[in-house]
């Protein structure tokens, strides 16, 4: 009579848990956390300088616009020649209505952001009909068109070389009526040198500030500072009394304003370099040449490629004694059982023909590796083999290790 041992209750394998997350991407939180301070510093910036914005209000004119009562705007002198019936005229563009045949004075403020063809059919227009224009700190170009043969008073004529003179008081100096009956007046900024048949006036450091030229049946006046007509400075000396005389001899005068999102650069006479001072485009010309003597020179040090052995080889067993010390420091029992047991499976789900891709069934495994073993094992103990808790200690992961060892090679026996 055989007795047999009463059999203990199956083991239940454990609830598969969620693995515990370990992405280093930032969450919204840490980004938030990270960037708050200077989103707060920005963000107030940004109100103050709305609130300043609005508090403020006012409108920011350019120097010597006849709308601006600033100190370096020119509303006063409008008012006057307002008063004395001339009849003043903003023109954002290079001039409107000047082919009416009426004597007009032109006051070009920034006649660099014009072309030369504007410049040339404004000259034909205004000395045509017996007009004036008065340049202010006019450049080589425009002297070139509108007054022929000044030219400013620096190495070569070339306003980039040309010294700028502070202003000052200064007798007039020549036989213009204008200026006789001025008198002395605040003029400096940039010197010219008058052609043959213009009148220089108002002479600093030997060269005048102010030079008249007839041009057919009108004339062109050159200024080379404009600071006589601000606001701040036109009751001192006869400033008031000159600027009147040079822009109210017609009952009309076109103050030009410059329009610098439509300049002449737009028409195709200026390109990007000319717009570069003759310093800038030297210097952009030597960085040029030196990137390439360097590119060059590095070029030459590169040849064809060289194959080079490894320095050392590393055997697997190596490797893998390594990772298992790395391990052990880190007390990763939990993380090698799972490696064992997960390479395990894989190659007994390959030896009994399951699917191992991504894992085998657990029960379906569990089932085939019993049918395949020797004695009274159930599924239950296999799959606690393959799919159990972690080892608590170094004894038991040796163990775990062991038993998988002879349950491979139980199966792989014919």
């Amino acid at each position: 009579m055989t007795s047999t041992a009463p059999t203990s209750p199956a083991p239940t394998a454990p609830a598969p848990t969620a693995p515990a997350s370990t992405s280093l991407a930032p969450t919204a939180a840490r980004l938030w956390q990270r960037w708050r301070g200077l989103t707060a510093a920005a963000l107030v910036l940004v109100l103050g300088g709305l609130l300043y914005a609005g508090l403020r209000g006012d409108t920011r004119y350019p120097p010597l616009d006849p709308r601006s009562a600033a100190h370096d705007g020119a509303r006063a002198i409008t008012r006057l020649l307002e008063r004395q019936g001339v009849a003043v005229d903003t023109a954002p563009g290079a001039g409107r209505a000047l082919d009416d045949g009426r004597p007009t004075t032109v006051l070009l403020t920034g006649a660099e952001t014009l072309t030369r063809r504007q410049l040339q059919e404004l000259g034909r227009t205004v000395h045509t009909g017996g007009g004036r224009i008065v340049l202010l700190a006019p450049g080589p170009a425009e002297l070139a068109v509108l007054a022929p043969g000044t030219r400013i008073a620096g190495p070569g004529g070339n306003d980039d070389d040309a010294p700028m003179v502070p202003s000052a008081s200064a007798a007039p100096g020549c036989a213009l009526p204008e200026a006789r009956r001025a008198g002395t007046a605040e003029l400096g900024g940039l010197l010219y040198n008058p052609a043959a048949r213009a009148q220089g006036c108002y002479p600093r450091l030997g060269m005048p500030a102010l030079v008249w030229s007839p041009e057919g049946a009108g004339d062109t006046v050159v200024l080379g500072s404009g600071r006589f007509l601000t606001n701040d400075r036109l009751d001192d000396d006869g400033n008031a009394a000159l600027a009147l005389g040079l822009l109210g001899a017609h009952q009309r005068l076109v103050w030009y304003l410059p329009d610098y999102d439509h300049s002449g650069a737009s028409d195709g006479d200026q390109s990007l370099l000319s717009l570069l001072p003759a310093g800038w485009r030297w210097g952009l010309l030597q960085a040029t040449v030196a990137a390439l003597l360097a590119a060059l020179w590095r070029a030459r040090r590169l040849g064809p490629v060289v194959a080079e052995n490894l320095p050392v080889v590393v055997r697997a067993a190596e490797t893998t004694e390594g990772r298992a010390r790395l391990y052990r420091r880190a007390r990763a029992r939990g993380r090698a059982a799972d490696v064992l047991r997960a390479a395990a499976r894989s190659r007994l789900g390959a030896t009994l023909g399951l699917p191992t891709r991504p894992e085998p069934d657990p029960a379906a495994l569990a089932a085939a590796v019993t049918a395949r073993l020797p004695g009274d094992r159930t599924p239950a103990e296999v799959h606690a083999l393959l799919y159990g808790a972690a080892p608590a200690d170094d004894a038991a992961l040796l163990r775990l290790a062991d038993d998988l060892d002879t349950l491979e090679r139980q199966v792989r026996q014919p």
